[in-house]
């Protein structure tokens, strides 16, 4: 492509959204507008699964061992286990260890109640606790430890683990219904918004068009235009969401302090958010721009 063409495009396509600019400044509010909802739904969407997935750490299988169970065959169990690709954490817990636990967590202040057995209740309960990278393949996982030479049973979290596959599935579909709907408003407004510029050199078109002009001369103007307005109504809210980002987690942190001190919970930083966010908040600035003005002068030159 020629300099002269290059020069020609770019004035060509800043003249048509100086010519425009009610609509153009219309559909760079309401592109904004698109990009930081779907900049908040992601990050709101986002920092949910990233909750789900600490839920889905603390979720384990129990393996039971056999009582009779030697050392190396322990260690067997552990090994194959752990091998496993939906596996994140094998922890051993021996009888006496799963006594302690049990004073703590359900004797609490009254420990010293259990002073009275002179044996441990629990002494054949060792055990492996297994817990998972992808909760819903706990049942395959269960499967395959009740099959192993020395497991005695194996107790699962079968309630938690279909909660969080549906919260999960439930995510991937509102996150998707939103996503579509903003993308369809923002391409419906740039479509519009070339539209009008077209209508504007109408006149002119036909001319170029009669002289032999190319269509690809005649659209990279308008497509230009449709890019230019997707870049610019997609930085403005990904800049403005990033610091609000920050307060809005420190604001919720802050106002309420049960996230952070009974339920432990932990937000992603912007800049982890943000790695995803913004190549594909730009992209789709630059996506949509491009679509809506691509079929739309692809339309009218064919007509």
């Amino acid at each position: 492509m020629r300099i002269s063409t290059v020069r020609y495009t770019v004035k060509q396509g800043l003249r048509n959204i100086s010519r425009n600019k009610m609509f153009s400044i219309a559909s760079i509010a309401t592109m904004a507008a698109c990009i930081f909802l779907f900049g908040v739904f992601y990050s709101i969407i986002t920092n949910f699964q990233y909750l789900v997935e600490k839920a889905e750490e603390s979720v384990a299988i129990v393996v039971f061992l056999d009582e009779d169970i030697t050392k190396k065959q322990r260690e067997n169990i552990e090994k194959k286990l752990s091998k496993r690709e939906e596996v994140l954490e094998v922890k051993y817990v021996s009888a006496d260890e799963a006594w302690e636990e049990f004073r703590k967590d359900y004797l609490g202040e009254n420990s010293d109640l259990a002073d009275g057995w002179t044996e441990n209740p629990l002494e054949h309960s060792d055990n492996f606790e297994v817990y998972m990278k992808d909760v819903e393949k706990q049942a395959e996982l269960v499967k395959y430890a009740e099959g192993i030479d020395g497991v005695r049973k194996v107790n699962k979290s079968e309630l938690v683990a279909d909660a969080l596959t549906s919260v999960n599935m439930l995510i991937a579909y509102v996150s998707g219904a939103i996503i579509l709907i903003l993308l369809a408003v923002a391409i419906f407004l740039i479509n519009n918004t070339v539209n009008m510029g077209i209508t504007i050199r109408k006149e002119e078109i036909a001319i170029m068009k009669y002289i032999g002009a190319k269509d690809s001369f005649v659209r990279a103007p308008f497509v230009l235009e449709g890019v230019i307005i997707g870049v610019v109504g997609a930085a403005i809210p990904l800049v403005l969401l990033y610091f609000a980002y920050e307060k809005a987690i420190n604001y919720i942190l802050t106002k309420f302090t049960i996230f952070s001190t009974i339920l432990n919970v932990d937000f992603l930083p912007a800049s982890e958010v943000y790695k995803t966010l913004l190549p594909v908040g730009l992209l789709l600035g630059v996506g949509i721009g491009f679509v809506g003005s691509f079929f739309t002068i692809k339309k009218h030159l064919k007509a």
